[in-house]
């Protein structure tokens, strides 16, 4: 035996299946959940394996405690010279403008377990819907940080929320607690956060009880719909993202972290937003 090996590198998303339904779990809790490109990656490449998979009928999209996803590791971005961190060529080719992964074919839940913040706002956006743990929270910290949406944020919240709530979160970078999110209409349930998983698979189970077909073709309906009442926001936001980039609105990002977490961290806790 070569006790001199190292041990093998904790998976970064973590797949459990059982009875139809997937659950995947960002795994980086020591950074609370922050995208890097390793991280993307991998959720890009699960999330097409799953679709893939006719034994798959629903798919749970959640984090390890205590956060769902603090967005794009912006240590990471901040290092490099370029926004590679966005678009990763190991991915499949055929992710759409304006979206982190390529649709699935079968519908993807997000138990938010936790802060869904920037980058992690819009992966739980482009869930279907959205099951809220009471600790959840969300923040569109785009403009505080100096990173522009890039993956369907300022389309698909406005859908959901209305244009005046979508506008003051990203104009302000405040946290919706999750309780407001559920009058917002942005998640459909706020449920204790032991119960979040429970709750998320009996939804799932429900879903996968019904005749896989149907669903499936709900799903494509409800994509094209969505894609027709979007007409061509995705591509406005992307090409607004690019240009900011390019321009260097996004240089500084390390000094600006810190201070948004802080102020998150009081902002949960009920204190001031100043």
């Amino acid at each position: 035996m070569n006790e001199s090996a190292e041990a093998p590198a904790p998976r970064l998303v973590l797949v459990e299946i059982e009875d139809g339904v997937a659950v995947l779990t960002l795994n980086r809790p020591e950074v609370r959940n922050a995208l890097s490109s390793a991280l993307l990656g991998e959720l890009r490449r699960t999330l097409a394996g799953l679709d893939e998979d006719d034994s798959v009928r629903a798919v749970i999209l959640t984090g390890s405690d205590p956060a769902f996803c603090a967005g794009l590791d912006l240590k990471e971005l901040s290092e490099r010279a370029d926004s590679s961190l966005l678009e990763d060529p190991s991915a499949s080719e055929d992710i759409p403008t304006g979206r982190p992964w390529r649709p699935l074919g079968k519908p993807v839940i997000g138990a938010v377990n936790g802060v869904a913040v920037t980058g992690g706002f819009e992966l739980a956006l482009n869930c279907d819907f959205l099951i809220a743990s009471e600790r959840a929270a969300f923040a569109d910290t785009h403009t505080r940080v100096g990173v522009l949406p890039g993956w369907g944020l300022s389309v698909l919240l406005p859908q959901l929320v209305g244009f005046g709530l979508a506008r003051r979160l990203s104009y302000t970078g405040d946290y919706l607690p999750a309780a407001e999110a559920w009058r917002a209409g942005l998640v459909t349930e706020v449920v204790p956060h032991d119960e979040l998983l429970p709750t998320a698979r009996r939804v799932a189970a429900s879903i996968a009880a019904n005749n896989t077909s149907a669903v499936n073709t709900m799903v494509a309906s409800y994509r094209d719909i969505e894609a027709a009442a979007q007409g061509e926001g995705l591509d406005i936001e992307a090409t607004t993202s690019i240009e900011w980039r390019r321009a260097g609105g996004s240089r500084g990002l390390s000094d600006r972290v810190t201070g948004v977490f802080a102020r998150g961290r009081v902002q949960i806790a009920g204190g001031s937003t100043e």
